[in-house]
């Protein structure tokens, strides 16, 4: 499988759906079988808010490629690479799997190109403080029994969000 690049000439950013909105599983990529693998269930009554997934050829702060979800209405399959802008980013820090320490797992906030309902929308700020507290407390909700002791940092801007991406592209 040849390899999906983190952005597209048009300067859009790939992002690859891992769990749709709806879906009371997580869903991980996994890169040596070329498929997705059921990594958990959510905590019961909760759903994904958002499609959620990653930006392919990156790689974040804790070692997996950068988390991102798709802030629209819609559901998209799993599997489906969605051309997006950044609108910015949770700023997100929580236990290490690995270390035993802590470690940043920012996820960027996207909207998809092809969602002219959202050309507004050029911020995370743009969307409501409710919109934006419903998201916060997912994570943490979804989280709950994972050992994670997520602390959520705070929203940044759009240009953190790409920031965040160049370094991650390496």
């Amino acid at each position: 499988m040849r390899a999906v690049p983190a952005c597209r000439q048009d300067g859009s950013v790939n992002v690859v759906v891992e769990s749709s909105r709806g879906s009371t599983v997580k869903l991980k990529f996994q890169p040596e079988y070329e498929c997705f693998e059921l990594s958990r269930p959510l905590p019961s009554g909760l759903v994904y808010p958002h499609d959620w997934g990653f930006v392919p050829s990156t790689r974040a702060a804790d070692g997996d490629p950068l988390d991102v979800f798709i802030a629209w209405t819609e559901a998209t399959p799993t599997g489906t690479v969605v051309p997006c802008r950044l609108i910015g980013a949770l700023n997100v820090e929580q236990n290490s799997r690995s270390s035993g320490g802590r470690e940043r797992n920012d996820r960027l906030v996207a909207i998809p190109i092809k969602a002219a309902a959202m050309d507004d929308v050029t911020s995370v700020l743009d969307l409501s403080g409710r919109w934006r507290e419903e998201v916060e407390r997912f994570f943490v909700a979804s989280v709950a029994f994972e050992n994670k002791d997520l602390e959520l940092l705070g929203w940044s801007s759009a240009a953190d969000a790409h920031a965040l991406l160049r370094r991650a592209m390496g």
